[in-house]
């Protein structure tokens, strides 16, 4: 039998994190709490956690900042609470790598809808290869310096790339060979759950192989495959 999945719930007031901490382990979760980001980072010392429920409006410091810091070297599933309305800070988050988010205030039972559904998400996603620890990889005749988020052509001439264009190729890069489908390629970017209209992976792919393919018109990099998937058709090798 699996371990139930372990939610950390970071939130400055007391009483939302004893309610939510108290509904979720009734529903059969494992749930610790933190009070702000520096009890959350003494617990990540120790603790690998399924998912963090992290509260952006805190005193010390706000859940944006949190984010931000923990997507230097983390995936770990978030998921935003806010009392903010206003559809910049959610834009701004989910941007950031959020997962998720609800606005207070909020019934529990709607939050374990939302741990379960990026839950199910997350586990339909195909692990990614590790990658060096210099993050810098070779496919074909490019060189990808993940750190620094530079991608360099053959002559070795700098090719400028969007956030969202080096996202998709740094997912690429994790899943050579892989045929990924559009649903996957969103989540994996971008954090959002699949929309069978939007067609927003497809226009980033049309833009990334502008510049990485020989004849964008007949890619031979990244390839498409039939039923809206596509894969990266390169060996990946560390530089």
């Amino acid at each position: 039998m699996s371990a139930a999945p372990h939610i950390v719930v970071v939130d400055d007031h007391r009483e939302i994190r004893d309610l939510v901490r108290k509904y979720l382990v009734q529903q059969g979760y494992r749930v610790s709490v933190a009070e702000g980001g520096r009890a959350l980072r003494r617990l990540l010392q120790t603790e690998r956690p399924d998912l963090i429920v992290l509260d952006i409006m805190m005193p010390d410091e706000d859940g944006l900042t949190i984010c931000r810091e923990l997507r230097a070297s983390n995936s770990v599933p978030i998921i935003f609470l806010t009392a903010v309305a206003d559809e910049t800070d959610r834009i701004v988050g989910l941007e950031l790598g959020a997962d998720d988010y609800l606005t207070k205030p909020f019934s529990a039972r709607e939050l374990l809808a939302r741990i379960k559904a990026v839950l199910r998400r997350v586990n339909a996603v195909p692990p990614h290869r590790e990658l060096p620890a210099n993050r810098r990889v070779r496919f074909a005749d490019w060189l990808l310096d993940l750190g620094r988020r530079e991608l360099q052509g053959p002559d070795g001439v700098t090719v400028s790339l969007s956030t969202a264009e080096f996202r998709l190729l740094k997912v690429f890069v994790e899943h050579p060979g892989l045929v990924l489908t559009r649903d996957q390629l969103l989540d994996l970017t971008t954090g959002r759950e699949g929309d069978a209209f939007d067609r927003s992976i497809d226009n980033q792919v049309s833009r990334l192989r502008k510049k990485v393919e020989a004849d964008p018109r007949n890619p031979s990099l990244i390839q498409t495959h039939w039923g809206g998937g596509y894969r990266l058709a390169a060996e990946v090798l560390p530089a």
